[in-house]
């Protein structure tokens, strides 16, 4: 019998857009990003009311760190290139 994950560390991210579909077209392009330690850090997103929420479990604090880290270095990138493509 495998032996389950303790999900000993979490964060939770919320983050404000200017509309539904520029959070829709964050998450669509975070989604795609794959935790490198499956088994070790989960994330789940989801988009309401403007806001791409995302929260994080892991069962080291250096992998959550790690995870969350990469994740904003995307999500910094996904942002800059809404705001240069948006129609204004």
């Amino acid at each position: 019998m495998a032996a389950t994950a303790t999900w000993d560390f979490s964060c939770h991210l919320d983050v404000n857009f200017e509309t539904e579909q520029h959070a829709f077209i964050a998450y669509t392009s975070l989604a795609v990003d794959k935790e490198l330690q499956p088994g070790k850090v989960r994330r789940v997103m989801s988009v309401s009311n403007n806001k791409l929420s995302v929260h994080f479990e892991a069962i080291e604090a250096r992998l959550l760190r790690a995870s969350l880290s990469a994740f904003v270095d995307v999500l910094t990138l996904a942002t800059k290139t809404i705001q240069e493509f948006r129609e204004d």
